[in-house]
């Protein structure tokens, strides 16, 4: 059955190459307007484009700050690198960001970057973080969602001894504000992802890197059959695409929201290039979203 539900619409703005006060004015802006639900900051730790020694900030402590100076947006990173924090510890700086946001906190997660993108890659070497390969990776972010739901739900202390995480007396205190935990989005399009996000998402991301909405569409088809195979209804998962906004010509941009949607996209990241031009919030309200209000 067709998913009829009405979009939703965000935006995203790559903490890179923007200071603070840039990115903190176009959230400002977001939270005063309903059409725009939600907003999404990265997680990367060096620049993935324009000038490699550019600017970058750190993805959850901006989060924090940005769940603080808003009231109604809810927020998360697209999506977090299980290979850059334990997840014992993702779960407590994601709690915290919850109860900071008073509960509007969506937990975005995937395996990590690929080795094919080298500026990626090299946040690995330059920060002494360990880089695994695919096969492992997925496995880690599997074992991951499992401890951290755990961490946020269960009442008493826990020992978790899988072949990537391995824990002794585990708890989480503050729980996350939502019950009976924040949504989780898992973001990847690798058929082993999606075996992932059939067992634990509540909402799955796919991961544009250019216009491929077709292959959206087919990504989208194989989960289905994936939750079918777990007796999980497929409509359960919302399905998330981010689109890449174009001030100059937003009738392309348009066209993509368009075609997401016939595709069964439900939940619309819109990225806004930097610099962001002055009001920007309210010009993708009035052009890109007040046709489905």
């Amino acid at each position: 059955m067709p998913n009829t539900a009405p979009p939703r619409f965000g935006i995203m703005t790559a903490p890179m190459q923007v200071d603070y006060q840039d990115i903190l004015r176009v959230w400002r802006e977001a939270d005063t307007i309903p059409e725009i639900e939600h907003a999404w900051l990265f997680d990367h730790l060096m620049p993935i484009a324009g000038d490699p020694d550019g600017p970058i900030h750190e993805g959850w402590t901006l989060l924090s700050a940005l769940a603080a100076q808003t009231r109604r947006l809810r927020l998360g990173l697209l999506v977090t690198s299980n290979r850059f924090r334990p997840p014992a510890m993702l779960a407590k700086i994601a709690a915290t960001v919850d109860v900071v946001s008073g509960g509007r906190l969506e937990f975005g997660i995937g395996a990590g970057s690929l080795p094919s993108h080298p500026l990626a890659r090299r946040e690995y070497d330059g920060h002494g973080l360990p880089y695994h390969d695919a096969a492992q990776a997925v496995e880690a972010l599997a074992e991951a969602c499992t401890v951290i739901r755990r961490l946020w739900t269960e009442d008493e202390p826990f020992d978790f001894h899988g072949d990537h995480v391995r824990l002794t007396g585990a708890f989480g205190n503050p729980k996350p504000v939502q019950r009976p935990h924040p949504p989780i989005m898992i973001g990847g399009r690798a058929s082993r992802t999606l075996r992932v996000v059939a067992e634990h998402a509540d909402l799955w991301n796919f991961p544009m890197h250019g216009t491929e909405i077709d292959d959206a569409a087919r990504r989208s088809t194989l989960l289905d059959r994936y939750c079918a195979e777990i007796g999980r209804d497929p409509a359960s998962i919302t399905r998330s695409i981010p689109l890449s906004v174009s001030y100059d010509q937003p009738g392309s941009t348009q066209d993509a929201v368009g075609r997401a949607i016939d595709a069964g996209f439900r939940h619309i990241v819109l990225v806004l290039p930097a610099p962001y031009p002055a009001d920007v919030a309210h010009w993708v309200a009035d052009k890109l979203i007040s046709t489905y209000y």
